[in-house]
C-alpha cells in the first residue's frame, strides 16, 4: 500500500510540469487556450462588463482623490473579465460560475463607490484589493485575510504574513480573485494579517512577480495597520521557491521565513525533477546566480528560517540543497519533515511551523544588530540592515561583507567589493552623539572624528581606491559611470521598473532585420500580457517625452535607420552598430544578417536603462517549469538572423557577454 502511494505521488508529479515538459520543440501553450463561451454566457459577460466599465469611467471623471485611490479595487474585477473575454481565457466550464460572482462583486463595489462608500475597507476575513503597478501602470490584484480582532478605530498594529501561492497554470485573474474571495488558505494565524500576492501569475515570484510582492505589501501598509517590525515571508511549492529567493535577497525585511517544498536553484532541480539534460552556455551558468539561493545561505543569519518538506515529496530537494549551502557557511538549517507525506503539509508539522513563526514574531525585526554577514552576486541586492553596497569589483562573482560593532569600533572585512556605506537612521546609531568612531576595513584603520549627529543618525561612505580604503563624501562622482544598484543589468532588470516599448516610426532598409525586429516586438507585447499579466506601454519614437526619458526605461525596437532615439544615442554606446557592421572591439559581424540586443544606461538619462530589441529574455520553453525562468542573455548579445527564433532563443546567439563595472566592453 505504501509503495502504491509513493508511485501515485511520483506519477502525478510527472504530469505537472514534469519530465514530459523537457523538450523545447514540444512546448504547450501556457496559459492554455480556453473554452468557447455559449451565446447567452458571452452576451451576459459582455453586457455586464460594459456596464462595469461605464461605471468605472463615470467614477474616473469625478476627479476625487479618494475615489481615484480606491478605483483599482473595482478595476481588478473588470480586467479579470476583460482578459478572459478578449483572449479566450475562460479555461474551464466552472470558470463561468466563478466569473459571474467576480463580476457581481465588481458591480457592487462600483455602485457603492458612486455613493461615496467603500464597505470592503471595513471588511474582516477575506478581502480582495488592487493597486497600480509602477512597472506598466497595470492594475494588479492581491488578497488579504483581515483577522476578526482587527478594529478600525484603534491603533494596534498587526503581525503580517506574506503567503506565496503554488504553481497553478489554470488560475488566471478570475480564478485568483475568486479564490481570494472564498478561501482562507493553508495558514491564517490568529491576530495576523495575511497578504496573498498574485505575483503576476506563474513565475515563482521572480522579476515582475518579485516586484508584485512588495507593491502588494506597500499597498496593504497604506490601508491597514501592518506592523513593519513583524512581517514574515512564507510559501509552499512554487511559493516555497519564491520564499527562498525573497528570504536570501531581502533577509533584513522579514522577522522570519518559512519556505515549503518548491526549488531553491536551477541546475540540480531540473536534472532531478525534470530529468533534463542540461547543456548551458557559460553566461547561462553565470546568470543562474541571480536566483539560485544556496550560495546566499549566509544571509539567513539575519532571518530566522524554518523549512518544510514532505518526506516522500521530490521537492524535498529544495531544502536539501539549502542544507548544503548552510553547511558550507558553518550553519544548520531548521528543516521540518512531514513523515510519509507527499506534496503537502501534515498537521503536526504545520503546528510546529506555526509555533516557530509565532515565537519569532514576539521579538520581531532587529534593526541594528551588532554583527552583519552579507553575501551577494549583484548590486540588484545590495543591502543588509545598516550596510549598503555601492560598487563591486566584479559582478556575478561572490561578494561578501562582514561587519561588527564593539564599543566605538566597527570592524569590517570585504571580498569583491569596491564601495559601500554604513547608514544608521535617526535614533539608531549605537554610538553616543559626537563620539569618535574607528572603522577598520580589511586591516586599514580610518577615523571619523565627528561621530553621530544630534539625532543619533550616522552615515559614512567608503571607497576602495589604489588598493586602499578611504572615507568618501558620498558624492561618488568617480562612480557615475559604474554599475550600481538598479543600474547593473542584465537585460531582464529593465523590466522590474517602469518601462516603455518604443517602436521606430521608420523602416530599416535591411528587410531581414526589419522582419525579425517586428516579429520580436509583436511577440514581446503578446507575451508580456500573457505571462506577466499586464499591457506594455507602447509609444512611437516621435512621441517619447522628456518625462518618459526621466522616469522610464526605454525598450527601443529597430535600428538607427528606423528608430530616431536609437539614431540619437548609437554613437554613445560601447558597441558600434552601423548599417554595415556590428563592431565589438576587433570582432565584426555583418549587419545584413545580424542584430544587436543589449542593455545600457540611457545616454539621455544615465539613471535609467535603454534596451535594444529585447523583452524579458526567457521564452516559451521556460514557461513549462518555474526553475527555468531565469535570465537567458547577459548585458549584450549578437543574434544571427539566418536562424529563426524559437522557444529558447531569439535566433542563434553568436556572441554575448557582460559589460565591465564601468559599462564598457571587457578586455
Amino acid at each position: 500500500m505504501k509503495l502504491l502511494l509513493i508511485i501515485l505521488i511520483l506519477t502525478t508529479s510527472l504530469f505537472a510540469d514534469g519530465v514530459k515538459d523537457k523538450f523545447p520543440d514540444k512546448v504547450r501553450k501556457i496559459p492554455k487556450e480556453g473554452i468557447t463561451l455559449k451565446g447567452n454566457d458571452k452576451k451576459h459577460f459582455e453586457d455586464k462588463n460594459t456596464e462595469l466599465k461605464l461605471l468605472i469611467d463615470l467614477l474616473s471623471r469625478k476627479n476625487n482623490k479618494q475615489i481615484n485611490e480606491l478605483l483599482p479595487d473595482v478595476q481588478i474585477f473588470h480586467n479579470a473579465i476583460h482578459y478572459a473575454l478578449n483572449y479566450k481565457e475562460f479555461l474551464f466550464e466552472k470558470d463561468i460560475k466563478k466569473a459571474k460572482e467576480v463580476l457581481e462583486e465588481g458591480l457592487k463595489r462600483a455602485q457603492s463607490l458612486l455613493k461615496g462608500q467603500a464597505p470592503w475597507l471595513k471588511q474582516k476575513g477575506l478581502v480582495v484589493r488592487g493597486f497600480i503597478s509602477k512597472i506598466d501602470k497595470s492594475v494588479q490584484p492581491y488578497g488579504l485575510v483581515i483577522p476578526e480582532s482587527y478594529n478600525i478605530n484603534d491603533d494596534k498594529k498587526f503581525r503580517t504574513d506574506i503567503w506565496l501561492h503554488g504553481r497553478n497554470e489554470k488560475i488566471l485573474e478570475i480564478g485568483f480573485i475568486h479564490q481570494r474571495m472564498k478561501s482562507l488558505g493553508k495558514f491564517a494565524p490568529k491576530d495576523t494579517i495575511v497578504i496573498h500576492p498574485y505575483g503576476r501569475y506563474s513565475n515563482a515570484f521572480k522579476f515582475a512577480g518579485e516586484v508584485d510582492v512588495f507593491e502588494a505589501l506597500e499597498h496593504a501598509k497604506k490601508w491597514y495597520r501592518v506592523d513593519a517590525e513583524r512581517i514574515s515571508n512564507r510559501g509552499f511549492s512554487m511559493g516555497g521557491a519564491g520564499c527562498w529567493q525573497l528570504a536570501v535577497h531581502y533577509s533584513d525585511k522579514f522577522f522570519a521565513s518559512n519556505p515549503g517544498a518548491g526549488f531553491s536553484e536551477t541546475p540540480d532541480f531540473l536534472k532531478n525533477f525534470q530529468k533534463q539534460t542540461l547543456n548551458p552556455t557559460w553566461f547561462e551558468k553565470v546568470l543562474w546566480r541571480w536566483y539560485d539561493c544556496p550560495d546566499n545561505s549566509l544571509n539567513l543569519k539575519q532571518c530566522p528560517t524554518i523549512a518544510y518538506s514532505g518526506e516522500i515529496d521530490r521537492q524535498i530537494q529544495a531544502a536539501q540543497m539549502m542544507e548544503k549551502g548552510h553547511k558550507k557557511e558553518g550553519m544548520k538549517l531548521l528543516h521540518i519533515i512531514g513523515p510519509k507525506t507527499g506534496h503537502k503539509y501534515d498537521p503536526a508539522s504545520a503546528k510546529k511551523v506555526d509555533e516557530f513563526i509565532a515565537e519569532k514574531a514576539v521579538k520581531g525585526l532587529i534593526h541594528v544588530p551588532h554583527s552583519i554577514h552579507f553575501v551577494t552576486f549583484t548590486l540588484k541586492y545590495n543591502s543588509m540592515k545598516w550596510v549598503k553596497l555601492d560598487g563591486l569589483e566584479q559582478h556575478w562573482e561572490k561578494s561578501q561583507i562582514d561587519a561588527s560593532i564593539d564599543n566605538n569600533t566597527i570592524t569590517i572585512n570585504t571580498k569583491n567589493i569596491s564601495a559601500f556605506h554604513l547608514d544608521f537612521k535617526a535614533g539608531e546609531s549605537p554610538f553616543p552623539v559626537g563620539q569618535e568612531i574607528k572603522i577598520i576595513i580589511n586591516g586599514n584603520e580610518l577615523i571619523d572624528q565627528l561621530g553621530p549627529k544630534h539625532n543619533k543618525s550616522w552615515k559614512m561612505y567608503f571607497t576602495h581606491l589604489d588598493g586602499v580604503w578611504k572615507m568618501d563624501n558620498g558624492s561618488f562622482s568617480h562612480l557615475n559611470r559604474n554599475k550600481r544598484h538598479n543600474l547593473q543589468g542584465p537585460i531582464d532588470d529593465a523590466f522590474m521598473d517602469s518601462f516603455i516599448f518604443v517602436k521606430g516610426s521608420g523602416k530599416s532598409s535591411n528587410k531581414l532585420f526589419q522582419k525579425w525586429s517586428d516579429s520580436e516586438f509583436n511577440r514581446a507585447v503578446t507575451h508580456w500580457r500573457q505571462h506577466f499579466r499586464g499591457d506594455a506601454i507602447i509609444k512611437s519614437d516621435k512621441d517619447v517625452t522628456a518625462a518618459d526619458i526621466a522616469n522610464s526605461n526605454l525598450i527601443l525596437w529597430g535600428d538607427a535607420e528606423s528608430n530616431e532615439i536609437i539614431k540619437k544615442i548609437s554613437s554613445k554606446l560601447p558597441i558600434q552598430w552601423s548599417k554595415e557592421t556590428i563592431a565589438i572591439k576587433d570582432k565584426k559581424y555583418d549587419s545584413k544578417d545580424h542584430a544587436l540586443v543589449c542593455i545600457y544606461p540611457n545616454p539621455l538619462n544615465p539613471k535609467k536603462y535603454i534596451v535594444l530589441n529585447s523583452s524579458f529574455t526567457y521564452r516559451e520553453f521556460a514557461y513549462l517549469n518555474n526553475a527555468r525562468q531565469v535570465p537567458m542573455l547577459p548585458d549584450w548579445a549578437v543574434i544571427d538572423l539566418k536562424v529563426k527564433p524559437g522557444t529558447v532563443w531569439p535566433g542563434k546567439v553568436v556572441d554575448a557577454n557582460f559589460f565591465n563595472e564601468k559599462w564598457q566592453l571587457k578586455k
